[in-house]
Parts: C-alpha cells; sequence; structure tokens
C-alpha cells in the first residue's frame, strides 16, 4: 500500500474530508516526488500534487497519475486548493499545524473567503504515520547509512594532525556526496579537545586538539536520512579518558541488547544506559535522551528518553537512535550512536563502524 493509499485510510477512518501538505518532505513521503513549491491536497478517494512550470515536467514523469492529478494552476495556489474544496464537496480542510505559521494560515483563510475552513491535526496523522517504515523505507535508510559507515572508514583513513575540525566536516561530507548522497542529514559535527565537551558543538577552524574527537554525522539517501557517532582520540588515551569511553560503550551495548532481546519500553531503554552511566560516577554528565527516531526526518517519533511516558513502546517498524554520551564540560565528551530498526524478533542494526577505542597519531 502506497503511503497515499495508507492516508486515505485514516481519513475514511476518522471521516476527514481533507488534507492540504504544505511541507516539503511531508510533500515527499506522500507523493515520492521531491520538489519545494506547492501544495499537495488529499481527499479521500482522490488527490491533487499543485506544481508550477519548473517541475511540472519532471513531476509529469515521476509521479503515479493513477494516484495524483498534477496540475498547474493559472489562479495563485491557494486559490486553486479552495476550488478543489467547492468542485468536491469539501468543507474542512486539515492542515500542518507543527510546519504552518499563522501568517501562512491567515493567508490560507483569506484565500478560501470563507468557503472553507481550516483546522490543525494534519501534522499528527501523518508523524504517526512516519514512525512505523515500509521495507523500501527501511532499506533506503539501509543504504544511507551504508554511505555513512564508508565516510567514516575514509576519514580515520586521511585523518592528520594539520587538519581543522572544518577540514573534517568537509571531508566527511564531500565523501558522502560523491558516493551517493543526496545531503546531509544535519550539519556534520566535528569537534575536537576541549570542545568535544560540546554534545552539538560547532566545528572551529582550528587544528585538532588532542583527545577526543566526536564525529556525528549522516546522509540522505532516498529521502531517507542516517545518523552515527564516533569518537577516537587522538594521541595515546589515559585511564580516565578510557574509562569514559568504555562506559559509554557499555551503555550503548546493554541497550541495544535489550532491545534485541525484546525490551521496547522507551523509557525503560534509555534507563538501562542512564543507569551504567550514573553507577560510573559520571551522574548528570548525560544530558540528552538516549535516542529519537529517524526517517525523512531526521528527529521524528518515537523518543527513548527520560522524559517519555512510561507506556511508550516501540513498535515493529520503528527506526530509532542508542546514543549514549558523557560530557565534562571545559574538558572533553564522548558520544557513541548506531541507529537501528524494531524488528517483530529484535532489531535491526543498520551501523556498521567499528566500536572499538581507537588511537590515532
Amino acid at each position: 500500500m502506497t503511503q497515499l493509499k495508507r492516508l486515505q485510510t485514516i481519513m475514511k477512518e476518522k471521516n476527514i474530508e481533507g488534507i492540504l501538505i504544505s511541507s516539503t518532505l511531508n510533500q515527499r513521503y506522500i507523493t515520492n516526488f521531491n520538489y519545494d513549491d506547492g501544495y499537495v491536497v488529499v481527499l479521500q478517494d482522490k488527490a491533487f500534487l499543485q506544481t508550477d512550470f519548473r517541475y511540472i515536467e519532471a513531476a509529469n514523469a515521476q509521479v503515479n497519475h493513477d494516484d495524483f492529478e498534477v496540475v498547474t494552476p493559472k489562479i495563485s495556489h491557494l486559490k486553486y486548493v479552495a476550488q478543489i474544496a467547492a468542485e468536491n464537496g469539501i468543507n474542512t480542510i486539515l492542515v500542518e499545524e507543527s510546519a504552518l505559521s499563522l501568517e501562512d494560515l491567515s493567508r490560507f483563510e483569506a484565500a478560501a473567503e470563507g468557503k472553507v475552513q481550516y483546522k490543525g491535526g494534519a501534522s499528527a496523522i501523518l508523524t504517526e504515520m512516519r514512525m512505523v517504515k515500509t521495507d523500501a523505507e527501511l532499506e533506503n535508510m539501509a543504504e544511507a547509512q551504508r554511505i555513512t559507515d564508508a565516510a567514516f572508514s575514509h576519514i580515520i583513513s586521511v585523518l592528520n594532525p594539520d587538519m581543522t575540525e572544518i577540514d573534517v566536516a568537509l571531508e566527511i561530507e564531500f565523501f558522502m556526496r560523491k558516493n551517493g548522497a543526496e545531503r546531509t542529514s544535519f550539519d556534520t559535527i566535528a569537534v575536537s579537545g576541549t570542545a568535544s565537551s560540546m554534545p552539538h558543538g560547532v566545528p572551529r577552524n582550528v587544528k585538532l586538539e588532542r583527545g577526543f574527537l566526536t564525529m556525528d554525522f549522516g546522509c540522505v539517501y532516498g529521502g531517507y536520512c542516517s545518523d552515527m557517532t564516533r569518537t577516537v582520540v587522538l594521541g595515546k588515551a589515559d585511564e580516565e579518558i578510557k574509562k569514559v569511553y568504555y562506559t559509554v560503550l557499555e551503555a550503548q551495548t546493554k541497550a541495544l541488547e535489550a532491545a534485541a532481546n525484546g525490551e521496547r519500553g522507551c523509557f525503560r531503554l534509555d534507563e538501562i544506559a542512564r543507569d551504567i552511566i550514573n553507577g560510573a560516577g559520571y551522574e548528570g554528565r548525560f544530558g540528552h535522551s538516549l535516542g529519537h527516531g529517524v526517517g525523512m526526518f531526521i528527529h521524528e517519533s518515537p523518543r527513548l528518553a527520560p522524559g517519555a511516558n512510561t507506556g511508550a513502546k516501540l513498535v515493529t517498524g520503528n527506526v530509532v537512535t542508542f546514543e549514549p554520551g558523557i560530557y565534562i564540560p571545559e574538558k572533553y565528551g564522548c558520544r557513541i550512536e548506531d541507529m537501528a530498526a524494531t524488528t517483530d524478533t529484535g532489531i535491526r542494526n543498520f551501523t556498521k563502524s567499528t566500536k572499538e577505542l581507537i588511537e590515532l597519531f
């Protein structure tokens, strides 16, 4: 079943007349067409992809015309949405409440001239849909992670003391793009020495500092993201660095093992990793959640977090990260991250890069 048919089934079950999709990623999710100008209007028994001259040829070639009517309106896009509603007897259309500004909503309402009512609700429906991946989505994510793993192998082979953090980030990004990635999943993190204590530190134009080098990166393939973090040591690891690294590794390993053995509680998985870090004397040094969902968006539901509803559970088809870390301000930090899908019998870990302690230079 296509994503469109899944959405239309939900609409019939919930008695939803129409949905207007305005965000670029959700448009691609529903249509499998990558563009950024226009709207997708979904009714219970038909759907419209609105675009302009720049995209019409590609849309006509790539979009399934059994599912979508591809149109280039001669009036404004928003007036055309209202026209679709009028022609099909639609009184209420749900919009993406998480993606739409108040200014945009006022423009929608002005163009409708009172003939159609816009209400929130589409974001929640699409978010819930995206949580469970199809086999095709999982294979796109597997390929995105394969490229990411290859980028890690590459950067380890070329790292040298004369490189800056920016050099490292750019080298990773260039490799991924050259090897099939559409783009990066997010801004690449490559921070060394004292800067590694910042979980989302920005690469600096300074030569690599000795100590931990944390690299958090991923790419997009077929519209779907990968996400991985590896931390290596520049120079020789002292006993304290080893303790930090192996504590993080144990926390991640135990959480992954629990998920592989059937643990599905989002709160519980985070707790397993957090208890190990706290028990090693690093309480308060693991300030973020164990993980988050990944898909077309780099951060999706569900979340493996201390604040997660104690009843929240992973289900087959979820893809989540396992990324515990320890961060000691003005000293250093370490994070190890894999991305895995929940299966009927355990998990499928997409991430293949080594987690052995690597010492360089």
